[in-house]
């Protein structure tokens, strides 16, 4: 008797979940498509940045790319931490992760109005976030945040990774996540609920794209897809770097081809740096990647 008991509650949870991300509203195909047909201006200067997230973003990679561009940014991060973790203020690692200059607690930040631009991170394992903290819900909650302090912020999903010895292959995922799961699943349904467009920083899709060409013998010096990584999910140096390039790209606009191959970690040390062949092949694909998908927001390069 209580294990029927215990069936039907679970049967009952999960129609109740169904049916509520069946009603739940959702950008159509057309609008979709209407709300990245017109790119976002270039910016004219530096901006001032924040980001939101967890350890694949990190200290290193924003302080790379506050170096590129000149601009001021702060921060919160934790541990794996979800939209709806620091929504909630229940953020794991939160004392380790914050304990550095560029952190700014996120509600004060967003709600001061100081950022051009936010950046927005979800958990991984995607499938998790989306099932069990809400992805679409808190991301449109932090995007009206934000729009209630400064409507002109920029706003974008940072579009990240899973594991590299994930059991549906790596790759795959990152091919097969995109359109499935970011797009459908997280960004159509927040920004039916938030209103306004939120745009997409292709993290993932750089990646896969460096990998490929690593692995198909186009980056002079690098061979495989763990060139970029420290473990199976999170970056070394030269990981960080290349993302660091891709924020740049799609916050403003430029091409990264010809930036320098050093820079230094968030601590001041010198990260390690690719040889300048690699970088600039490294370069010549996050503008391919950036350019080629229109929920950037950059437009055609």
């Amino acid at each position: 008797m209580q294990r029927r008991i215990l069936l039907t509650g679970l049967v009952m949870t999960a129609g109740l979940a169904l049916w509520q991300a069946l009603r739940r509203p959702s950008l159509s195909e057309a609008a979709w498509q209407a709300a990245f047909a017109t790119p976002l201006p270039a910016p004219t200067g530096p901006m001032k940045i924040y980001h939101l997230g967890h350890s694949l973003v990190g200290r290193d990679m924003p302080a790379m790319l506050a170096q590129l561009a000149g601009h001021e940014h702060h921060s919160q991060l934790g541990w794996g931490a979800s939209l709806s973790d620091h929504w909630k203020g229940r953020v794991n690692g939160f004392a380790e992760e914050n304990a550095h200059p560029a952190h700014r607690p996120v509600r004060e930040a967003l709600e001061s109005g100081d950022y051009d631009a936010v950046i927005l991170t979800e958990m991984v394992e995607l499938q998790d976030a989306i099932r069990h903290h809400d992805s679409a819900v808190h991301l449109a909650d932090w995007a009206s945040l934000a729009r209630n302090a400064r409507p002109d912020v920029r706003l974008y999903l940072y579009e990240t990774w899973h594991r590299l010895d994930d059991p549906a292959g790596w790759l795959n995922r990152l091919d097969a996540d995109l359109p499935a799961l970011w797009e459908a699943q997280v960004l159509r349904p927040a920004m039916a609920r938030a209103g306004g467009v939120i745009h997409v920083m292709p993290g993932g899709q750089v990646m896969a794209a460096a990998a490929r060409a690593a692995e198909a013998g186009r980056i002079p010096g690098l061979t495989s897809r763990t060139d970029f990584f420290a473990d199976n999910i999170h970056l070394n140096d030269l990981g960080h770097w290349l993302i660091a390039m891709t924020h740049y790209a799609v916050l403003y606009h430029r091409t990264p081809v010809g930036f320098p191959a050093q820079l230094n970690r968030a601590d001041g040390t010198p990260a390690t740096a690719p040889a300048a062949e690699a970088a600039n092949a490294l370069q010549e694909v996050v503008w391919q990647v950036v350019t080629r998908y229109p929920a950037t927001g950059v437009g055609q390069g």
